[in-house]
């Protein structure tokens, strides 16, 4: 892996939520090649443990851990486990989220025509259930971690909390509600933690991810041929350098914020990663 610098993690404890995830895979394999010891929580067990495997066998410090994000029982058995084969986590990175169909509406506007026609789903038909679990995965699968790994932080200089926050908690996106609301939460959330954790050693940042081209969003972004959706002309008409970003193009960011010796006066802030397009108006 190219790494844009190489800031110095020996014997850091990392721990990633989400950490087998698109974005959460990178992170941990470029965190472990600057001497960190990343702990991997996921739902997914084998995806973690597989990861880990991959990073260890690289001569690296990796541990798989499953974890379930909404369930506290659940994270705090990954803590222990965490704390028994790795000791008291440095760095948590906030990056398990998602967003699903039941949380999304079929139209970016209200269409007074298809209201309540069969298979269309409008802002009235969002089922509770999906959007309780959209909000809860992104901002409930944030407040809970930092729960449990923060209370190893606390007083320790150095200590490190980042949030997943989204171009959504800037300018809501169209469609999806849920995952919008909740990332501009999480934008709330880590200011909030920032000023509550001023004098406890702990700094708290996020990074907004702009539009990056991955698995999980190639159905929205692309059609079955390969040609482009509607909504990726809209994006990358919206978007001033024209182009989706690569998932390594965060890794700079992500590095200056848990490095301390490089943002050590840096807490609070929401950093964008989006090739402009929260700078850009339209027109």
């Amino acid at each position: 892996m190219k790494l844009p610098f190489k800031p110095n993690f020996t014997n850091k404890v990392v721990v990633i939520t989400g950490g087998a995830g698109v974005l959460g895979s990178d992170f941990a394999r470029a965190i472990a090649e600057c001497g960190a010891k990343v702990a991997i929580l996921d739902l997914f067990e084998d995806k973690a443990k597989q990861l880990a495997e991959e990073i260890t066998k690289k001569g690296f410090k990796a541990i798989g851990v499953k974890a379930n994000v909404l369930d506290k029982e659940s994270l705090n058995q990954a803590h222990q486990e965490v704390l028994n084969k790795f000791g008291k986590c440095d760095i948590l990175i906030n990056g398990a989220g998602g967003n699903n169909p039941k949380a999304t509406t079929s139209d970016e506007f209200f269409d007074r025509p298809k209201y309540q026609t069969e298979g269309h789903k409008s802002f009235f038909d969002l089922d509770l259930e999906g959007f309780n679990f959209v909000f809860g995965l992104n901002f409930t699968g944030t407040l809970l971690p930092t729960q449990i790994f923060a209370s190893d932080m606390i007083d320790r200089p150095g200590s490190v909390i980042l949030n997943i926050s989204s171009m959504n908690a800037f300018t809501p996106l169209t469609k999806i509600p849920a995952y919008s609301a909740a990332k501009a939460a999480i934008s709330n959330f880590t200011q909030w933690l920032a000023v509550y954790f001023a004098k406890s050693n702990i700094r708290v940042n996020a990074i907004a991810p702009g539009f990056f081209s991955t698995q999980q969003n190639a159905a929205l972004l692309f059609n079955p041929d390969g040609t482009p959706t509607p909504r990726t002309g809209k994006i990358l008409n919206n978007t001033p350098m024209g182009r989706f970003g690569e998932a390594d193009e965060l890794l700079g960011t992500l590095f200056w914020l848990l490095d301390n010796d490089s943002s050590g006066f840096v807490t609070g802030v929401v950093v964008p990663v989006d090739g402009g397009f929260s700078a850009y108006s339209g027109v």
